[in-house]
């Protein structure tokens, strides 16, 4: 086993019972596989819905067969066994636990994480509520009746005061009223509440839904939950893996895995961004090793405090999304996904109207071109409906893309100093001294090549001289247009 028990959040954890919510999601997989290999948990207990007709059962083996716990695999099968499912929905009454379950999670849990929610920036405003705020008041009336519990974790995300443009490491007065939202969301028409006018109403100078109500969940955790043994962390953008569970690893494209997604098969060709604003990414292995500590610290805090961690990267160790920009570019021609559908080009825009237009030359217009052909030639049609959704990630992001936020690091700065040498060298969460950005993104890009696009490392050199040929191909359309351009422009002059 990969235990070091010397370190003392590992044996924080031993034999410890663990409630986690959220667990079939980005983090909540690394969570898990994390806990299962590094320390001696005695029992992992996931809240898991059914889903389109498939049993809580099933789903819970479908996670536990990703890829993402192939070394726990290797390591011993049988840590998988100390997984098991609970039937439930953040989004119901009681989060949809049945007396039984409820029972079970009463009188065994010890370290709650809730990482549950909807991170869907233009979710609808009452299903937002639903997940990011009813579901905070009812982990925290189940916490109440934990006859063990030790330590509450609550993942927040650091633009949940992204009207500010510093934010500290403190509880900021919420922009509504928790109880009062939720309330009105089970009354009033959802369709009107989730109308983009009332919307926009609501949430006030928030740039969407997901910012917005996990501002008010925090509001939620800091007056409900006193007097538990509570911490809050907040991540910025959360990336692939730095190290663990492997260099690379992610399971969406979601953030910035969508750009360079996008970028590296050459269907994104302009993205309205501003170049010297950073670019605050944090790999989810550093979120993780950061969200196993703080359960030992909250257990071993006074519970009158409600402390939050600002898990962030721009104010220690910045990237610039001009940096991403030139760097990543130059690491998607290195390592080329296979089967591109063109060579990575283009640029950023600082101007919104000149990236619409480059929008609708580069991303609509080849791809209603193509979609034509396909139907032409008796092939489905699938270019619009992927440049469609690019365009709606992209668009989602823009606030994120436009803008600058210093956040205060002083908690994580102080908690990494409190660790002990066996302690960092397994939960270490420290990106300033050993972390360079050239180095990640091409484990980034390599990441999504083998993770997401399943492509074999053996395809990479094929992929090369296939980019060699698109660079040729790309050169001469170039100069095509070009040469075109110059001579309707002659024809027009003359």
């Amino acid at each position: 086993m990969e235990v070091n028990n010397n370190s003392p959040v590992v044996q924080f954890y031993d034999n410890k019972t663990v409630f986690i919510t959220g667990a079939t999601g980005f983090m909540g997989k690394v969570l898990v596989e994390k806990l299962l290999r590094s320390t001696n948990i005695l029992k992992l207990l996931l809240l898991i819905r059914p889903k389109k007709g498939v049993q809580t059962e099933q789903r819970l083996q479908t996670l536990l067969s990703s890829s993402v716990f192939d070394r726990v695999r290797e390591i011993d099968p049988a840590l998988l066994e100390k997984v098991e499912v609970v039937d439930g929905d953040i989004t119901e009454e009681n989060l949809g636990i049945d007396e039984q379950a409820e029972r079970i999670l009463t009188e065994s849990v010890n370290v709650v994480f809730h990482c549950a929610a909807t991170v869907r920036f233009d979710e609808d405003l009452t299903k937002s509520v639903a997940m990011n705020v009813s579901a905070v008041l009812a982990i925290i009336d189940l916490a109440k009746k934990m006859k063990n519990l030790e330590a509450l974790v609550d993942v927040s995300t650091a633009y949940c005061n992204c009207d500010l443009k510093n934010i500290d490491e403190i509880i900021y007065p919420p922009p509504g009223n928790p109880r009062g939202l939720v309330d009105c969301c089970k009354w009033m028409d959802s369709e009107k509440l989730d109308g983009p006018e009332m919307t926009k109403i609501m949430i006030g100078n928030r740039p969407n839904t997901y910012t917005f109500t996990k501002a008010l969940a925090e509001a939620v955790l800091h007056t409900e939950g006193a007097g538990l043994p509570l911490a809050i962390i907040r991540p910025s953008i959360v990336t692939a893996a730095w190290k663990e569970p492997f260099p690379g690893w992610v399971d969406n494209f979601n953030g910035a895995t969508g750009v360079l997604a996008g970028a590296g098969a050459g269907l994104m060709r302009t993205l309205y961004c501003k170049r010297s604003c950073v670019a605050d990414m944090v790999p989810v292995d550093v979120c993780i090793n950061l969200m196993c500590v703080l359960g030992w610290k909250a257990a071993s805090q006074p519970a009158s405090t409600t402390p939050v961690y600002n898990c962030t990267s721009g104010g220690i160790n910045p990237i610039t999304w001009g940096q991403v920009e030139a760097w990543g570019l130059q690491t998607l021609v290195d390592n080329p996904y296979q089967d591109v559908f063109w060579y990575p080009g283009g640029s950023y825009k600082e101007n919104w109207y000149l990236n619409r237009f480059f929008q609708l030359l580069f991303h609509y217009g080849p791809a209603h071109c193509v979609d034509l052909l396909c139907r032409l030639s008796g092939r489905k049609p699938f270019l619009v409906k992927i440049s469609n959704m690019m365009q709606k990630s992209t668009k989602a992001l823009e606030p994120f893309t436009t803008n600058s936020w210093n956040w205060s690091n002083n908690n994580v700065v102080k908690l990494e100093g409190e660790l002990t040498m066996e302690d960092r060298a397994v939960f270490g969460f420290d990106i300033k001294t050993d972390f360079d950005w050239k180095e990640y993104l091409v484990i980034y890009v390599q990441g999504i090549r083998k993770f997401l696009f399943k492509s074999d490392p053996s395809t990479i050199p094929s992929s090369r001289r296939y980019m060699n040929l698109l660079w040729w191909v790309d050169l001469l359309t170039k100069g095509l247009f070009i040469t075109g351009a110059l001579y309707l422009l002659s024809i027009l002059i003359l």
